[in-house]
């Protein structure tokens, strides 16, 4: 097999950095890697290796047909199409190579970790996700606290699998050159679960009215499904991005958090003990560590930026997801007085408010 388009790539190895071979999200995730960003270790099945998977699996036709008749046919009647192409994709052999390279990557990641059995995050990454204009945001499927190899390869058929779900074939980009890319393979990522105390997500600027001199933390205790899934109202808080000073604390009661229950073996929506539920899950300490995080990540990619974090019990941060803001950064910076020079400025002050032509017309 070719080096250029390989069915494993490592989060941490030199061509990872930027590669489309890992989607959007991942080819991030290497990139957050490379500039000295805490991201829990993993590795993306590649784009190349759904190729192959499709291919040996005799899928392609099947594919190009359901691709062309979303978009002419009723949303409601989409899963019909869809359903035999996913029972398909769930039940098709893995070509031998492939399911041996996944294999062992997730050994190595069990050696590099020293946790046999390690708990990952499986996670779709799309071709076209997280590019500036399209972050399918909730649109692909993400498994949580996935252990041992036979439940990695059956999560990763169902991320694969994903791609055709009715969200994901009915998604409409604002942006016509993106829509036009689309997403034609997908990258797995398996990257090892963080044990949070609390998470959630930042924005380097307010998301609410674009003001760039603020960063906007919003964060709840345990995993950041809560904030992402929208089932927990976040804690806020609202950080000078110059000073770095809190600015403003907005906590919300949290009766409940998601995080790994053992009596189920998998991620539950739990209740909170009683003695957290109103108490702030980030110290103001960690509110500006972070804060000075997300000042550089925009520094570093030259954009506003949306940032999915994690913090475990000794508050140590975890890089988890780093894409374009795109919302507002589509939309061109308002200068912060509409006023034309300095001069004018300081004569409109003096004249109560007016500006020096509106007070000569009095």
């Amino acid at each position: 097999m070719s080096d250029a388009t390989p069915n494993i790539l490592w989060l941490d190895d030199p061509q990872a950095n930027s590669n489309p071979c890992l989607g959007g999200k991942f080819s991030s995730l290497a990139t957050s890697i490379a500039a000295g960003y805490a991201v829990p270790p993993g590795f993306g099945i590649t784009t190349h290796a759904f190729r192959s998977f499709v291919k040996a699996a005799g899928l392609d036709d099947e594919i190009r047909r359901v691709r062309k008749i979303a978009t002419e046919i009723e949303p409601a009647k989409l899963k019909g199409e869809t359903s035999g192409l996913i029972e398909r994709i769930m039940n098709a052999p893995m070509p031998d190579e492939l399911r041996n390279d996944i294999s062992r990557a997730y050994s190595k990641l069990e050696e590099r970790t020293g946790v046999i059995d390690v708990p990952v995050a499986v996670r779709s990454s799309g071709e076209s996700e997280d590019l500036a204009g399209a972050s399918f945001a909730g649109q692909y499927e993400t498994f949580l606290w996935i252990s041992d190899i036979e439940h990695v390869l059956r999560y990763t058929r169902e991320c694969w699998a994903g791609m055709f779900s009715d969200t994901v074939l009915t998604y409409r980009h604002d942006d016509q050159q993106v829509a036009a890319l689309s997403d034609f393979a997908i990258c797995v990522g398996i990257q090892q679960m963080v044990q949070a105390r609390s998470a959630g997500v930042m924005f380097t600027l307010d998301p609410i009215t674009g003001d760039r001199s603020k960063i906007v933390i919003e964060s709840c205790w345990g995993l950041g499904e809560g904030v992402v899934k929208g089932d927990v109202t976040p804690t806020q808080f609202k950080v000078d991005k110059v000073t770095l000073q809190v600015l403003k604390r907005s906590p919300h009661t949290q009766t409940h958090e998601y995080r790994f229950d053992a009596e189920t073996g998998e991620v539950g929506f739990c209740e909170v003990e009683a003695d957290r539920q109103d108490a702030i899950c980030l110290p103001d300490e960690t509110v500006i560590e972070l804060a000075k995080f997300a000042k550089q990540v925009e520094k570093d990619r030259g954009a506003p930026q949306d940032i999915e974090w994690a913090v475990d019990d000794a508050l140590r941060m975890q890089v988890l997801q780093v894409r374009p803001e795109t919302v507002w950064s589509s939309k061109p910076v308002q200068p912060i007085t509409r006023v034309k020079s300095p001069v004018d400025y300081v004569l409109k002050r003096m004249t109560g408010g007016q500006s020096l032509v509106e007070s000569g017309r009095k």
